[in-house]
């Protein structure tokens, strides 16, 4: 009797474990109510009531038909599309295979103001301490990178190498998905022009950080949000492009979901070949020096592949763990001919010769991310925590000729580690209160070998040279804590909050045996407030202190010789600059206008600048001798910026869109370097338009006219300088796939123009680094991704929200 009882309990143990993991399939249809037509695209979802969570789900295809594997078990269904009333079907019992019917959806007319067409336009979320852009459908980056992208966000400009400024700073902190990443870490000019413009979701502005942020960058924060896809079932898109000069690029993402488990992937592959020219007019005061007149034109390389790969898995309703690797590979070569004609002005006599510098560099990053989320029973009460591991190295290899003969051998191999702890928590108090606190620890370690071998002419062979070569071994451990306090009472909201942040950085050159150590501790409190006037009109008030560390190559103090007459050196003994930075900002929106503007103010203490000035060095070239003139960072002075931005948005109807971005600012500068006067009082603006138009057959033109006015400091006189950017779009497969074709730079005139003034000499420079007009094709194919439609009689015209 006991054996026959076990036996029974093990056959319907087996039984019940056989049926648990059974899966039968449902099927059905959805369609407009209003039309009858079917819905391409619309969720169905499967929620386990044991365990009270998405167990799968799946799309309906162009017919509107859903066939969707299921474990036999007890649901409720859930039919969802966008701007439609959700159909549920409760306490739905599955044990075999059927079909469950058609199910007409009809629309949410209360919804239909607050849908954003995030597939078709650009919007703006505006909050307490930061602005939203979601990026869209902007035709005129279409196939290009992230600092395409970036060029086109308001308030953010992009120069002609690649650096990027916020409200004309450049000390702007960069990161990807609010985390630092060596993606852009040894060199974030190269890393967001090999970026995909079409990996970013969106892109928050920070111009007034809150404690809850690092304190770096006095210009305040990027963060780049990368596109991730929480569809259920399987989907993505692949995009191809192709360009002149050569250029071409292969990107994909694909995201699987069902049950508790979300896999995704970003992989793509680009090259581009980019030609730029530098002109340098260098003029002595000294008629014994002879003048000189450098041309260099090159032709740029790069070519590379990235993917991000994660899997992120929702342990119950409430808690979720994602882990996911990102690899970059990427390659370069600059094959670079300089032309240097010397002009002496006491014998009238010119001399030339012509210096070949091939680069090649290859770099790769590889990181390794975890982030764990618990959400408890109250709305807004969260704990998160992150950790992250990186490795990045750069190479760089180059074979220096002058007048055809090898001379220098230059080599650079950078490697860089960085571990990053992060936990946040959140705590709502009463239903418009909350305080959070959290931790952060960044501890870094970059390694840097910079070898330079010269050819001895008696013998004809390379030496290492022990005067130019070094090691630079750079440090930074920074541990940081913060609190804040945020309320709601009634229009009026305000967040308050301090940040501890514990600096210690060490330089180490076994090269010459010097060791330098710095601990630094400081607070840095952050106030923002707002009012809203209306549900359109609100106005708000920020401030915060904050900091511009130095990075380890402006403490290198060995000098660079991309140019025997021109060098580049660090300076070891530089100390952050700190700022205090407020702004107040209004937002508006009225009939088919939104108006977004600021006015902001900050005053930085201890500000690096890069100064250029004769080092006392000579060196010869032709038989004549020249000084070396030396650029290099220190911390020269004391600056104020003055600053008014707007942004205006209009919408005359749903086919055309108009946006605008001016700012303009002053830069007070106070300041000297070894007897020379270098105050600067300087007054430069910024302005962008983009306009956009649905035209016949509904094909997409999209134009951006930029221009950066004349700016001035201390050294530099820079001339204006503006861009034409055109793009059309047209959707074609049933709007399954798009095809867009854009060019940059109609006119060809993002040339960069430029007077120096120093102290023994005067020098005129032009440079172009993105090689004139460019021209890009791309089409892109959507398989079982939503793309949101408009319907007639629904959407604001504004194209923005606000959430404050």
């Amino acid at each position: 009797m006991v054996k026959q009882l076990f036996l029974f309990f093990l056959f319907s143990t087996f039984s019940t474990i056989v049926t648990a993991q059974k899966e039968v399939t449902i099927s059905g249809k959805v369609i407009d109510k209003e039309t009858n037509q079917p819905l391409e695209y619309a969720t169905i979802a499967f929620f386990n009531k044991t365990e009270n969570k998405i167990e799968t789900g799946g799309i309906t295809d162009l017919k509107g038909n859903f066939s969707i594997p299921v474990p036999v078990g007890f649901y409720n269904i859930t039919i969802e599309y966008i701007s439609f009333k959700t159909i549920t079907i409760a306490d739905k019992k599955i044990t075999k295979s059927e079909n469950i019917g058609s199910y007409s959806l009809e629309i949410d007319t209360e919804s239909l103001g607050e849908v954003e067409i995030i597939a078709e336009r650009t919007t703006v979320e505006i909050k307490l301490d930061k602005k939203i852009y979601n990026v869209g459908k902007d035709l005129t980056v279409s196939g290009g990178s992230v600092s395409d992208v970036l060029d086109n966000v308001p308030s953010v400009s992009v120069d002609a190498e690649g650096g990027v400024a916020l409200r004309g700073n450049d000390n702007v902190r960069i990161l990807i998905n609010g985390k630092p990443s060596g993606l852009v870490g040894l060199n974030s000019a190269e890393a967001l022009q090999q970026l995909p413009a079409d990996a970013i979701e969106k892109v928050e502005v920070i111009t007034s950080p809150s404690a809850r942020y690092e304190a770096e960058g006095t210009g305040g924060i990027i963060n780049i949000i990368l596109r991730r896809s929480k569809l259920l079932g399987f989907n993505g898109s692949i995009t191809a492009n192709v360009g002149h000069p050569d250029a071409a690029g292969l990107s994909g993402n694909i995201n699987y979901r069902t049950g508790n488990v979300n896999i995704f992937n970003t992989t793509s592959y680009r090259y581009r070949e980019s030609i730029g020219k530098w002109y340098n007019d260098v003029k002595y005061f000294d008629d014994n020096t002879p003048d000189l007149d450098e041309k260099r034109n090159w032709t740029d390389t790069r070519k590379g592949i990235t993917t991000n790969t994660g899997v992120e898995w929702y342990i119950t309703d409430s808690a979720s763990l994602t882990n996911s690797v990102v690899y970059s590979d990427n390659n370069s070569q600059n094959n670079s001919v300089n032309n240097l004609v010397q002009f002496n002005k006491l014998t009238n006599e010119t001399n030339t010769s012509v210096r070949k510098d091939p680069e090649n560099g290859d770099s790769n990053t590889f990181q390794y991310s975890l982030n764990f989320t618990k959400d408890f029973k109250t709305s807004g009460h969260k704990f998160s925590f992150d950790f992250q591991f990186e490795n990045s190295n750069d190479d760089e290899y180059s074979l220096i000729n002058v007048d055809d003969i090898d001379t220098d051998i230059l080599q650079t191999l950078e490697d860089e580690q960085q571990v990053l702890l992060q936990s946040d928590y959140v705590l709502p108090l009463g239903d418009n209160s909350q305080i959070e606190v959290g931790y952060r620890g960044d501890f870094s370690t970059t390694e840097t070998d910079y070898e330079v071998s010269l050819l001895n002419e008696d013998t004809g062979a390379f030496e290492i040279s022990s005067d130019l070569s070094n090691l630079f071994n750079f440090k930074q451990y920074l541990n940081a804590a913060y609190f804040q306090f945020g309320s709601k009472i009634d229009k009026f909201s305000y967040l308050l909050g301090v940040r501890l942040e514990n600096t210690k950085t060490t330089i180490d050159q076994p090269t010459t045996g010097e060791f330098k150590r710095k601990n630094l501790t400081g607070l840095f409190p952050t106030v923002n407030v707002s009012y809203k006037f209306t549900e359109d009109e609100s106005m708000t008030i920020g401030y915060n202190r904050r900091l511009r560390r130095p990075r380890g190559f402006q403490l290198n103090p060995f000098p660079s010789r991309s140019s025997l007459t021109n060098v580049f050196q660090g300076n070891p003994d530089l100390d952050p600059t700190y700022s205090s930075v407020f702004d107040i900002g209004y937002l508006n929106r009225f009939g088919k206008f939104t108006l977004s503007s600021s006015v902001y103010y900050s005053h930085s203490t201890d500000v690096i600048s890069f100064v250029s000035r004769n080092n006392g060095d000579i060196v010869t070239i032709n038989g004549e001798e020249f000084p070396v003139i030396e650029r290099g960072p220190v911390n020269l002075a004391t600056d104020d910026r003055y600053g008014f931005e707007f942004n205006l948005n209009f919408s005359p109807s749903r086919k055309w869109r108009v946006n605008t971005d001016f700012n303009i600012y002053k830069l007070e500068r106070d300041g000297r370097f070894e007897d020379i006067d270098l105050t600067a009082n300087n007054l430069t603006w910024n302005a962008r338009l983009t306009n956009k138009l649905t035209l016949p057959y509904a094909m997409d033109w999209q134009t951006n006219l930029n221009y950066r006015g004349a700016s001035e400091d201390s050294q530099n006189d820079r001339q204006g300088s503006g861009t034409v950017n055109t793009a059309l779009s047209k959707d074609i497969m049933k709007d399954q796939a798009s095809i867009a074709f854009n060019v940059r730079d109609v006119f060809n005139t993002g040339v960069y123009r430029n007077d120096i003034t120093a102290d023994t000499f005067t020098a005129y420079q032009e440079i172009q680094y993105r090689g004139g007009t460019t021209y890009n094709l791309s089409f892109t194919y959507r398989f079982n991704q939503q793309k949101k439609q408009e319907r007639q009689g629904g959407y604001g015209e504004g194209g923005d929200s606000m959430e404050m």
